[in-house]
């Protein structure tokens, strides 16, 4: 019986748009105006920093997915690389991740909804939205693709019309309430660090979480035409990305509007359309999040069950969760993660709101494990497999020196994540997670391996016995 296989149904476009998908999240849209307010001006260095270590943790991706093409995902390299054990805590831990996002994003489909249909439940349009993705990415993995092009492109088109407007009114010398629109703006209110380095240092646990999801590009390898040449293009512009959407939008919009005239319970999108004269502004604004959460969750579903298709053909899950549709889509695994995103729905809404901030607060810390124990994979395969990385045409700049940076960076975050108290009691919490994955690794993958060694062996047994 021929092995089924993905389908390489993603075309460059598509895989393109998703890399910028990944790295613009809602954070920017709502969630700049926290930053801005903690940090001042020196929030454009957070990201800047913080874009290239994302770039260089792809680069380590990107090289030990080209490595071997039947990588399908990152679980596959750290199978290879450190055992089945660590495959399957990593393989799990993804998924977990992208389910908190999931159920998060379909409660922000609601919220968003409200803003032009007040009168609502908040349940329904969180509902709609998981059945036509489910529906879609049922489909083929082409429709996923280009469900992602469409989202991106939303995204992509809000922030470059901010940069073009915001431009043209700091050109002219456009008057706010807060004084004349100008670059001055970014240094002459408190200079670029206005709440000292305290806010500075703080104001990274906001960006890393911005930057969450920027490793997607990474599962469309076993799914994209010409590997080889689409995902080396998509990781080499990230930096571009990061510069233009994150850097060069934060740059208007602290031009037009002094750090310390923005505020932070709204988004400064919002506030530069008004001031521009753009009635419709956070009509606009609020589209535009809305069609970022419903990416979100559609990011999640694909790569929770991609995720878990690939843990089913390690037999670190159920074996029905490797079987493909006749359009090659993971569809029992895609029901199952589906299935557990809606109980979080219904769960967000009976359990108390500071249950689920933990939650999502634990995904932050379980996301960087996935980006640290990605760097580390990369390391062992450069030392064990020197044959591979030889003739790898796509080898990550600066080893090992950018995997050591990379780590001190995500142990610094950990650091800060502890100083923050909403975020603290995560790095105490995330520990319970990878302890009952260890625990069920232990008493059932292990023994159901076990089973099937010993049913093996009395096949063969039984076998010999005939002849």
């Amino acid at each position: 019986m021929q092995e089924q296989k993905l389908a390489r149904g993603l075309k460059n476009r598509h895989v393109q748009l998703i890399a910028i998908g990944g790295a613009i999240g809602t954070g920017l849209f709502l969630g700049a105006g926290k930053s801005i307010h903690l940090a001042g001006p020196s929030i454009l260095f957070a990201y800047l920093i913080t874009g290239v270590i994302c770039f260089l943790i792809m680069r380590a991706l990107g090289e030990l997915l080209l490595s071997n093409l039947d990588y399908h995902s990152f679980v596959d390299f750290v199978q290879d690389y450190f055992g089945n054990m660590a495959a399957f805590i990593t393989g799990w831990t993804y998924w977990f991740c992208w389910i908190t996002i999931a159920m998060a994003d379909l409660t922000a489909v609601g919220i968003y909804t409200q803003y032009w249909f007040p009168n609502v439940p908040q349940w329904m349009p969180g509902l709609i939205a998981l059945v036509i993705l489910l529906m879609m990415n049922l489909a083929t993995v082409k429709l996923f693709g280009e469900m992602e092009f469409w989202f991106a492109l939303i995204k992509v088109i809000a922030i470059l019309g901010l940069i073009i407007i915001g431009t043209f009114m700091i050109i002219k010398g456009f008057s706010t309430d807060s004084g004349p629109s100008s670059f001055t703006n970014l240094w002459s209110h408190e200079g670029m660090f206005p709440n000292g380095m305290n806010g500075f240092i703080l104001s990274f646990q906001m960006v890393v979480f911005a930057f969450v999801g920027i490793e997607l590009v990474g599962l469309t390898a076993g799914e994209t035409e010409d590997p080889e040449k689409v995902i080396p293009k998509a990781i080499n512009n990230i930096p571009i990305r990061v510069l233009i959407f994150y850097i060069g939008a934060l740059i208007i919009i602290m031009s037009i509007y002094p750090w310390n005239a923005i505020k932070p319970s709204e988004s400064p999108f919002v506030q530069v359309f008004v001031a521009v004269g753009i009635a419709a502004a956070a009509g606009i604004v609020n589209f535009v999040v809305l069609t970022s959460a419903a990416s979100a969750c559609n990011s999640a579903m694909f790569s929770t069950s991609r995720m878990v298709y690939s843990l089913a053909k390690n037999q670190n899950a159920p074996k029905s969760f490797a079987n493909l549709t006749t359009r090659k889509v993971p569809s029992n695994a895609l029901f199952f993660s589906t299935v557990v995103v809606l109980i979080g729905v219904v769960l967000n809404y009976i359990m108390p709101e500071g249950v689920f901030t933990l939650i999502t607060s634990v995904s932050t810390v379980c996301f960087i494990f996935i980006w640290g124990i990605t760097v580390i994979s990369h390391l062992k395969y450069r030392k064990t497999r020197p044959d591979l990385a030889k003739v790898n045409k796509f080898k990550m700049p600066l080893y090992p020196f950018a995997n050591y940076l990379i780590l001190a960076f995500l142990a610094f975050v950990l650091v800060v994540l502890g100083l923050a108290e909403d975020t603290r009691v995560a790095l105490f919490v995330t520990p319970v997670w990878f302890i009952m994955l260890i625990a069920i690794y232990k008493m059932v993958i292990t023994k159901a391996k076990y089973s099937d060694q010993e049913n093996q062996q009395v096949a063969e047994l039984s076998g010999n016995s005939k002849i």
